[in-house]
């Protein structure tokens, strides 16, 4: 993941969750200290977050509509899924989502 990808991720997390996060939000999001952690976000908008924070932020995208559900989450193209059904547990999986962004964010 890129600088300018984090930057993106946070505008659209925000988009998904209806409210503006900050770099001190996102800091929360990946494990990163109260104190200056939003300082470290700030930098990695710049010049890319360390691959630890990457996988972390790449489960927690999938919050957004504008992110797609990685394999190992992807429950719902199996062959005992209907496909009728599909779209519905794909929303209800991304509110899921939506809902631990929330959670982690106190």
């Amino acid at each position: 993941m890129t600088g300018p990808e984090l930057k993106q991720l946070r505008n659209d997390l925000s988009d998904a969750l209806e409210r503006k996060l900050s770099t001190a939000d996102m800091a929360k999001l990946c494990g990163l200290p109260e104190r200056g952690g939003a300082d470290t976000i700030r930098r990695w908008e710049v010049s890319g977050p360390t691959p630890a924070a990457t996988r972390v932020l790449r489960v927690l995208a999938m919050a957004s509509e504008r992110y797609p559900i990685l394999e190992k989450f992807d429950i719902f193209d199996r062959h005992d899924v209907r496909e009728e059904d599909r779209p519905a547990k794909r929303t209800a999986f991304r509110e899921q989502m939506r809902d631990e962004v929330r959670r982690r964010l106190g």
